[in-house]
């Protein structure tokens, strides 16, 4: 089965992880969520990303605010695929997140999505997943052909109403 540590600077990150978490639940991707601080923990993010394939890992998400470091730090360790997710903060609503996230230097790649971006996360982990499962590539398939089929019929419905 697949697997995806998602990891979050904080307790409060959780809200916005929320989503992450689902998505890949709804496509059977098996999850371990974790508090871990690039800053107050780096002993355990040192020790997780140091043991992340063995335990199972396929993929990271790291979830962080304002300096953002987690996920630098986390891909500095390992060589699996790590996604970026930026936090909203109330000094600069999550610019410098996603700045802190998306500026790595070469050779640490971070994948980034979206300030707050959960959904799109867990998404990009899927397709991730998808290169090596075909269960979870039909999956994404379906899921982005029922899009299609949902904005054709608003635009349907928008038409009829002119």
């Amino acid at each position: 089965m697949a697997k995806v540590g998602i990891l979050m600077g904080s307790k409060s990150d959780f809200e916005v992880v929320k989503p992450a978490v689902s998505v890949l639940k709804k496509f059977g991707v098996e999850t371990e969520v974790r508090v871990i601080s690039a800053h107050r923990t780096p002993e355990e993010a040192h020790e997780f990303a140091a043991n992340a394939r063995a335990n199972g890992m396929e993929a990271i998400i790291c979830a962080a605010g304002k300096a953002a470091h987690l996920g630098g730090v986390i891909a500095a360790l390992t060589t699996l695929p790590v996604i970026g997710l930026p936090v909203k903060t109330d000094m600069m609503g999550g610019l410098d997140s996603l700045l802190s996230i998306v500026q790595m230097p070469a050779g640490i790649p971070v994948a980034t999505v979206g300030v707050n971006g959960g959904e799109n996360a867990g998404l990009l982990a899927l397709q991730i997943l998808g290169i090596k499962y075909p269960e979870i590539e039909k999956q994404l398939a379906e899921y982005k052909a029922a899009m299609k089929n949902k904005i054709n019929a608003d635009d349907e419905a928008l038409q009829s109403l002119l």
